[in-house]
């Protein structure tokens, strides 16, 4: 394995050509809560990001992130709406109800889902 350092001249200057090492997450698109997480990280975390980022992890921790708040965000909406008693049938009935009742059910597990994966 080569490891030479090649440079480039910028003015009066040879500055070293360097990178970070492209993960295998870094072509995943974030999603709303991936991206969350990396904003909360660098406006409040700052020590955290940066150490993921130096690491190499940052891009793992997101996808991660990002993965489990949509699985959760999935089950938790099932779980409210069968306990709400929000149904097809519902859907078919009076629609603006159900809308109205599954909008409060999403802002609930959202905020669950905030608390808990998020903003941590």
């Amino acid at each position: 394995m080569d490891n030479k350092i090649t440079y480039r001249k910028v003015g009066d200057f040879y500055l070293p050509n360097l990178a970070f090492p492209k993960s295998k997450y870094s072509d995943y698109n974030l999603g709303k809560y991936g991206r969350m997480r990396a904003r909360y990280l660098k406006e409040h975390k700052k020590a955290e990001y940066a150490i993921l980022l130096i690491d190499g992890k940052l891009d793992e921790h997101l996808y991660n992130t990002d993965i489990e708040c949509k699985n959760r965000f999935e089950l938790l909406m099932k779980q409210f709406a069968k306990r709400e008693h929000i149904t097809e049938e519902l859907k078919a009935k009076n629609q603006m109800e159900w809308v109205h009742k599954m909008n409060t059910i999403k802002n609930a597990v959202e905020e669950i889902i905030f608390e808990e994966l998020i903003f941590v």
